[in-house]
């Protein structure tokens, strides 16, 4: 079997005559954080909605713990423990965490009622694992801060399977503590040994605080991968602007 947890060989994905994503292949281990970078229209939400389910690729193959999958739905993506945390975390405002975690999957007595004091037992066990400060499982969602509801959207993704987790921009829009707060909990996640993370984000610093791995994209087209070590800052920052050297953005900016 692969040491891979996740491949993704050749994917291509067009519609109609635009070219979403040309020949991306990359890799993700267990344990490992894969940091997918790129501007805006790069191609990364193309690519995780192509990896949960809800494209099909036009080219290309999916490998998942050393098969080749096909995924007809977001449904097939998640039974193959593929989960994806999206930037509006999808979380009910008004219910408290633990209920958040268990929306439509609640546990039930043997005599038909929901069996809140088990959900919530369960609800604090995954949080505290990943974010070990975390004391308002019980507090309505809306009184949380943002990294705090950023710990239940990811523990309800570990709680219920996740294999490859998938964090999409989970820093945007939070004050720097908050961030710090995140980027904390995705190390814990890292910490459980068993799951893949793949972090798309804007911001080379979070990256190069937490990556294991590296993938760019450009245009729908990755233009430099390598392991965190390979990498230096320089290579980040020219990566992140779309391949461009640095001398010719600065000679661009100075005219």
């Amino acid at each position: 079997m692969s040491e891979n947890l996740i491949e993704f060989n050749g994917i291509s994905k067009f519609f109609g005559k635009v070219i979403a994503l040309k020949d991306v292949t990359m890799k993700v281990k267990k344990g490992e954080i894969m940091c997918l970078l790129g501007d805006n229209g790069a191609g990364k939400s193309t690519l995780i909605k192509t990896l949960s389910g809800v494209h099909k690729p036009d080219e290309g193959e999916i490998i998942v713990e050393g098969e080749k999958k096909i995924f007809d739905s977001p449904k097939d993506a998640l039974d193959m423990g593929i989960a994806t945390v999206y930037q509006d975390l999808a979380l009910a405002p008004n219910l408290s965490g633990a209920a958040n975690l268990f929306l439509g999957r609640e546990k039930i007595t043997k005599f038909g009622r929901v069996n809140n004091e088990l959900m919530l037992r369960d609800t604090r066990e995954v949080v505290t694992r990943i974010n070990p400060k975390f004391r308002a499982i019980e507090e309505p969602v809306f009184r949380l801060s943002g990294g705090q509801q950023q710990s239940i959207a990811i523990a309800r993704a570990i709680y219920f399977g996740a294999k490859i987790l998938i964090l999409d921009e989970p820093t945007s829009a939070l004050g720097q503590k908050q961030q710090m707060e995140v980027l904390k909990t995705i190390k814990k996640v890292q910490e459980l040994g068993n799951i893949a993370i793949i972090l798309i984000t804007h911001h080379e610093i979070h990256a190069q605080l937490i990556a294991d791995r590296y993938t760019f994209l450009s245009l729908g087209e990755v233009i430099g991968s390598g392991l965190s070590e390979e990498l230096g800052g320089d290579d980040i920052k020219r990566l992140m602007a779309g391949g461009a050297k640095l001398g010719d953005l600065e000679s661009e900016l100075a005219s």
